[in-house]
């Protein structure tokens, strides 16, 4: 896979984040939190937003970031209109960052003092494992949206 193709596939993934969070019918909505469902749409959003911009805005690309990781659980610190807005930020640093990561770059290491994912993983292994963990969770936002919001 090219840094091309993770940038193409990152922003799909992105684009139907945005779209499932559009989706809901309130404002208030993606914030439901309903029998087992542990995290709100809300939640998932504002953890897969501090995971990339951590994971490959701040390390591959160098956009200055501080996560807490605690708040994108607890807090609801972005409402539904401020994460439509900061998903289309974070889709533009992303492609800003892949169109400068070489394609080499993929072979090399990925720090594991940042992510520890397994011994010895590459920044193509991490990239990898983020879009799984993107696609997973928007799915789970797609569940969300159609469990509560009906």
């Amino acid at each position: 896979m090219t840094s091309n193709h993770f940038s193409t596939l990152f922003g799909r993934e992105l684009q139907r984040l945005a779209n499932e969070i559009r989706q809901y019918p309130t404002p208030d909505s993606i914030w439901v939190r309903q029998g087992a469902i542990p995290n709100s749409a809300g939640n998932l959003a504002q953890h897969l937003i501090g995971n990339l911009k951590t994971y490959i805005g701040l390390e591959l690309g160098g956009f200055p970031y501080v996560r807490n990781r605690e708040a994108e659980f607890a807090d609801r610190y972005l409402e539904q209109a401020d994460l439509d807005r900061v998903l289309e930020e974070l889709g533009q640093q992303l492609t800003d960052t892949f169109s400068r990561l070489d394609n080499a770059r993929l072979n090399e290491p990925y720090r594991t003092e940042v992510l520890s994912i397994q011994p010895d993983q590459t920044v193509g292994l991490v990239l990898t494992h983020l879009l799984a963990h993107l696609s997973y969770h928007t799915g789970q936002v797609n569940y969300h949206r159609r469990l509560t919001a009906y």
